[in-house]
């Protein structure tokens, strides 16, 4: 697919296929826009440019699967402000997210990504070998739920992450959650995609909502009552993306 002008958005295609699903939370295009191009595009890495547009290209409409371009900013700061050198992500599909975290690791840093879909994230190893931070990234195809199962079982990884970041099958975060409450230190932080998923986890089930939206919502809407009534953490749902909630381990 060429990357054609949009002159109605002022965006490349690429660019409009993110703008398309974050508006949700913004409600304002001018403002999305806004932010994009005077905060995060001048800052973006050139192969996290690379990839992004080699996944829109694969996958199209669902390129959005990635994450946010303000978010990815925003979570590779908090990444280098916690001085983190060994993280785990859950859900990686080609590596946007993946790449930002590596790019923010020290050299000695580690990444533990975990997906099922090895095909998507060898769509973005080329940009991720080409910026010189494969050697900072474990990859493992399999079920997160089992792989976490296991590190926990060992006990050898408990406490030993500084920073989860979790954007994947949304029915499984709170099994997720409990995993890495143990293997993410005390102080250390668990970040949660989507979880305000175009803002309909504000709506009420009566309101006109499209079919996929709605299904998604009931998950995100549990997640968020758990959180919040959860005293192992403290939290704070950012309105930022899709909505990004992060997670302080008290003990």
């Amino acid at each position: 697919m060429s990357f054609f002008l949009d002159y109605k958005y002022g965006l490349n295609f690429c660019e409009h296929q993110q703008a398309e699903w974050n508006m949700g939370i913004l409600k304002s295009e001018a403002l999305h826009e806004y932010i994009l191009r005077t905060s995060a595009y001048p800052w973006e890495h050139e192969q996290l440019k690379e990839l992004r547009e080699a996944t829109v290209e694969k996958y199209k409409y669902w390129s959005l699967m990635n994450v946010a371009l303000d978010e990815a900013q925003f979570l590779s700061m908090l990444l280098k402000i916690m001085n983190t050198k060994k993280t785990i992500e859950i859900g990686v599909f080609t590596g946007y997210s993946l790449l930002t975290t590596a790019l923010a690791l020290p050299k000695d840093g580690k990444v533990l990504a975990i997906d099922p879909d090895e095909e998507a994230y060898k769509t973005g190893l080329p940009f991720i070998q080409k910026a010189g931070v494969d050697h900072k990234i474990d990859f493992v195809q399999a079920d997160a739920k089992q792989v976490l199962q296991d590190l926990t079982a060992k006990g050898e990884d408990e406490g030993a992450f500084d920073f989860a970041f979790v954007d994947a099958t949304k029915e499984d975060y709170i099994d997720y959650h409990e995993q890495l409450l143990k293997l993410v230190k005390v102080g250390g932080i668990i970040a949660y995609d989507n979880t305000l998923w175009r803002g309909s986890v504000a709506l009420d089930e009566s309101d006109p909502m499209e079919e996929f939206t709605r299904k998604g919502r009931g998950p995100l809407i549990k997640l968020n009552n758990f959180l919040a009534n959860d005293p192992r953490i403290e939290s704070s749902l950012l309105s930022i993306g899709d909505g990004l909630t992060l997670c302080r381990r008290l003990y």
